[in-house]
């Protein structure tokens, strides 16, 4: 009776209190993953569709009509899927993946792993050609032979080392018989030890060897209609998030990808569904439109985008493309033949790079252009050339692949060229119009690092300029900014061994793309090696995210995004996009009591994460205070983020009541309190 009444009295007391329900917890890990090009289509009993579509996979219930998906996050054990076949005996379906990794899942969304295949070593590929059901039994053709999977004892029971590539497989009541990529075929009798190679021979009597398509010519028509939310596919180039909206491109050169002449693709997510931007543009303008590497929004005018690449420039409004610019009706120059002095095509025009300053002047990188590189598309519609000849190289071409354009906090404008040929970081000033390029990759301590490519340019809250590199990332001081003899820094970070000695921050580690969070934590991006967390100082590791220790999609980071209102930090991998919530987002210059708030609120029984406030200012004091006034726990925000595991200052957990967050300024010239509830 007790219990009841102080839940009842719990419950009262959340009239006053700011309750968020609806935002993710710190520590949630989402996938965003494309299911827009049909590949497989099998029936499961008998409503059930299984759809790898865009090498993700999704449910369709033919009775209900309704749409599961699934990814690494929810259910999956892994992410980019080369094939699908459901045992009817076994009742489950088999998913293969391009790594070897392999899943059973049965109508339940039971999913048991199969790693055996994905983690044994191996000097033949492991790439899966053609999977074959007979009974409760999964073929799988390899490069090497052919595995047989148990799926009723979910393992791996046999492999035929035929030192054949196998392309495919077929049984009939006494023989399996093996079909090669030189169109010869191996049979053996089912009687015999079919791992002994000796009883394997060639043959040329056997069954055909078709591919059943009764499902996907049954039902391709219901599946092209349906439509799971996502983007258009699982490439990307670069993100960013504004006005509440991430932005995400396609294109080709960041380090780790492979695909080239990517269709060109803008895609809009406002945190609920995704917009993609017209894809037939190369049908209306009549030139390729492909690898559309970058995007950003006029200040002035949220509805009006601008997107570039390796086609020119494009300006959409709402969605709709406006205009597009080339050599006809711009400035813009396509790349030069260097042994014939002409265009290659009209539509070959390098743009990687495109800033907006604060008045919605458009600020543009012309690539391996002629006698122009720099320049500013105004406001107006009036074009500007900042032309300088640092930026070209002998015969008056521009650099190669200037691209990540950022004005820093002093309005500086900063940019890199990360082609093999000359690469190097590049401060442009505006108010003297003088240019200074940094090509020697040399750090305070006098030590060079030859092949060092730039790939991502940031400012951290200090001022300084961080540069993301193959061999680790560097940064400029924020007292030499601008100047021509700045210094490339390496962080040194102590061994805490008893020695003296320290090491370069992520030494030698591909870093691909830097990201400042709202507590001023670096994050970065790597080829190989998934994704950093460090401290403010620099001085702290707090994360390591790998594909092996969570779920993040891949090891090849492309580039990091970050929402600072929530805290969500989106990932771009060679694999697809996902994200994590952070427990740090942008601090708030005037904490006001709407705006400070905790959450989840109430705290119900059972819940054990943390418990999150935020809307505070920077690195303020936050006290957790019980309803007389007794301190329970108390910490610094990140940014305008603090975060409590509901325990009190001997690590125990509080009792049910109501608490009050009291929060202060640094400086302790302003204070908001907010109450949470907690019923255990």
């Amino acid at each position: 009776m007790k219990r009841l009444a102080l839940i009842v009295f719990l419950i009262a007391q959340l009239s006053i209190i700011n309750c968020q329900l609806s935002i993710a917890q710190i520590g949630t890990w989402r996938a965003f993953m494309s299911y827009y090009e049909p590949q497989q289509i099998v029936k499961a009993g008998s409503n059930t569709l299984f759809v790898r579509a865009s090498n993700s996979l999704y449910s369709y219930h033919l009775n209900d009509h309704s749409i599961t998906t699934y990814d690494k996050v929810n259910t999956l054990s892994d992410t980019y899927i080369s094939y699908i076949a459901w045992s009817q005996q076994a009742k489950r379906l088999i998913i293969v993946y391009q790594n070897g990794n392999i899943d059973l899942m049965d109508l339940q969304e039971n999913v048991t792993n199969i790693s055996s295949l994905y983690t044994k070593t191996l000097t033949e590929s492991k790439t899966v050609n053609n999977v074959y059901i007979h009974q409760q039994y999964a073929y799988l053709c390899m490069p090497f032979g052919v595995i047989k999977v148990n799926m009723e004892r979910a393992e791996i029971s046999e492999t035929y080392m035929l030192n054949q590539n196998i392309q495919a497989v077929v049984i009939d009541n006494t023989s399996i018989y093996a079909h090669n990529d030189q169109g010869t075929v191996y049979s053996a009798l089912l009687s015999t030890n079919l791992i002994d190679k000796s009883n394997w021979n060639a043959t040329d009597t056997y069954p055909a060897f078709t591919t059943d398509t009764a499902d996907w010519d049954a039902y391709i028509d219901i599946v092209k209609t349906l439509k799971p939310d996502g983007p258009y596919y699982n490439q990307f180039y670069e993100s960013k998030i504004v006005n509440g909206k991430l932005y995400t491109t396609g294109g080709a050169f960041r380090s780790g990808q492979i695909a080239l002449n990517n269709p060109g693709i803008i895609q809009e997510y406002d945190f609920d569904t995704w917009t993609i931007y017209p894809t037939n543009i190369n049908e209306i303008t009549g030139f390729n439109y492909m690898d559309i590497n970058c995007v950003d929004i006029d200040p002035t005018d949220n509805s009006r985008v601008m997107a570039a690449g390796r086609c020119g420039l494009y300006e959409f409004k709402n969605g709709v493309l406006e205009n597009f610019y080339y050599k006809e009706n711009s400035p813009l120059r396509p790349v030069t033949s260097s042994s014939t002095g002409k265009y290659l095509t009209d539509d070959y025009t390098l743009v990687h790079g495109i800033k907006f300053d604060n008045d919605g002047n458009l600020w543009v990188l012309n690539s391996q252009a002629n006698n122009v590189n720099l320049l500013e598309f105004t406001k107006s519609g009036q074009w500007i050339s900042h032309y300088k000849n640092e930026l070209c190289y002998k015969d008056n071409t521009s650099m190669s692949t200037m691209r990540c354009l950022l004005f820093d906090s002093q309005g500086l404008l900063w940019f890199i060229n990360t082609h093999f040929n000359s690469p190097c970081i590049i401060c442009y000033d505006k108010t003297t119009d003088k240019v200074f390029i940094y090509s020697s990759f040399t750090n305070q301590d006098g030590t060079n690092y030859e092949n060092c490519y730039p790939y991502d340019i940031q400012e951290d809250y200090q001022g300084n300029i961080w540069i993301a590199t193959n061999q680790g990332p560097f940064y400029i001081k924020k007292e030499e900014k601008g100047q021509s003899n700045a210094t490339l820094y390496q962080e040194k970070v102590p061994r805490n061994d008893g020695t003296n000695y320290a090491d370069y921050l992520l030494s030698g580690i591909h870093t691909n793309g830097i990201a400042i969070d709202g507590g001023g934590r670096k994050w970065f991006a790597t080829i190989g090696n998934g994704v950093f967390l460090v401290s403010a100082d620099n001085m702290t590791q707090l994360q390591h995210f790998t594909a092996e220790n969570s779920p993040l999609l891949s090891n090849n980071v492309q580039y990091i995004s970050i929402n600072h209102s929530s805290g969500e930090v989106f990932f771009l991998t060679d694999k697809g996009l996902c994200s994590y919530i952070a427990d740090a987002t942008v601090a708030s210059d005037d904490m006001q009591k709407d705006n400070v708030y905790a959450y989840p609120n109430p705290v119900e029984p059972g819940y054990t994460g943390l418990i999150t406030v935020v809307g505070l200012s920077f690195d303020a004091d936050v006290k957790i205070l019980t309803s007389s006034g007794r301190l329970v726990a108390q910490g610094r925000s990140n940014g305008g983020t603090f975060t409590w595991d509901g325990c009190d200052q001997q690590g125990k957990r509080v009792a049910s009541g109501v608490y009050m967050v009291a929060a202060a300024t640094s400086d302790g010239n302003k204070g908001i309190v907010c109450k949470l509830a907690i019923i255990n």
